[in-house]
């Protein structure tokens, strides 16, 4: 947040210029002891900044997929999991998660603090193996048995979905 009337000024016209010209500022901000390369993209009445990363963090995609299999891939599998992935389709909704882990650190903190026994968790049983294509078939069985969610756009409000993530700005020069 820009301080005072000068911090201001200077972060609109800034703002608005990075705007205007349809490019993306490149600074550099320290974050955890460490000096990070950071991309900044003019949004509503802010900046939004990107940390973007050097490039020794930045490794070919070979090193760490050439060891994956090439996997064929079935018509009839492909179709299966094209429905499902229809099926299950809906906006996204932020509140609907919760971080589950930081919540029970905090129990099991309060609970250590108040005295209480802590227990260690039972180990779960490793899970079954089963067949893709027969888990991708209960599902759409399921679907079908039991209540279906409503897809997320229907016929008459359909239009293609906006590509996440990316503005028009960061295809153009970085100014």
């Amino acid at each position: 947040m820009p301080d005072g009337e000068v911090g201001q000024q200077a972060f609109a016209v800034i703002r608005e210029a990075i705007r205007q010209e349809g490019m993306v500022g490149i600074g550099k901000v320290v974050f955890t002891s460490r000096e990070h390369v950071i991309a900044l993209e003019a949004r509503g009445k802010g900046m939004l900044g990107v940390t973007l990363r050097y490039p020794y963090e930045v490794r070919k995609e070979d090193e760490y997929f050439d060891d994956i299999p090439d996997e064929k891939v079935t018509k009839d599998m492909l179709d299966l999991a094209k429905h499902i992935v229809e099926t299950k389709n809906a906006h996204f909704e932020p509140e609907r998660f919760e971080d589950r882990y930081e919540e029970a650190l905090k129990d099991l903190l309060k609970k250590k603090q108040s005295g209480q026994k802590i227990e260690a968790t039972r180990e779960r049983e490793p899970s079954k193996v089963i067949s893709l294509m027969d888990a991708l078939r209960r599902s759409v069985e399921t679907d079908r048995k039991g209540e279906r969610r409503k897809p997320a756009r229907t016929p008459a409000n359909a239009r293609a979905p906006k590509k996440a993530g990316r503005s028009s700005a960061r295809a153009k020069k970085a100014g």
